[in-house]
């Protein structure tokens, strides 16, 4: 018989250093889950990630057990890390704090394909395209897809 499902958690933890500390202690001990026990299983999981945010969904069943799902870095992180910036610009459509090509738009969105919510790697690009936008981000060049 299968275990029953108690809840989700979903949180975002810098691979390999996941510790009892807030966000990840009160998260998972407010759901009865051994947090040592995740703590080393995500950093051995996570090990050649190290420092990247990484998405990950916890699921909790009701017998205190519980897996996760490790998910690719978000967007916005990615996009930030392709222009070397910190941080998305404060006025983004009049503020550009860089620019990025469409290959590597390409390069993100292949990356990202199996967590996004689309079929085609073109409107991958096209979304990821807009985060770009959204956070101040110029893309070079003309879009390559068909549309």
């Amino acid at each position: 018989m299968a275990k029953e499902v108690q809840t989700f958690i979903k949180l975002q933890i810098k691979g390999g250093a996941a510790n009892p500390s807030p966000p990840v202690g009160p998260a998972l001990g407010s759901k009865g889950v051994n947090i040592m026990e995740f703590c080393k299983q995500f950093n051995a999981r996570t090990q050649e990630k190290a420092g990247k945010v990484l998405p990950v969904v916890i699921t909790v069943y009701t017998d205190k057990s519980f897996e996760f799902v490790v998910k690719t870095p978000p967007a916005a992180v990615q996009v930030l890390e392709a222009v070397k910036a910190k941080g998305g610009s404060p006025e983004p459509n009049r503020k550009k704090i860089g620019s990025i090509t469409w290959d590597q738009v390409k390069g993100i969105a292949e990356g990202k394909m199996t967590d996004m919510n689309c079929f085609t790697l073109d409107s991958a690009m096209t979304m990821i395209a807009g985060t770009a936008r959204s956070l101040g981000v110029t893309v070079e060049g003309q879009f390559p897809g068909k549309n």
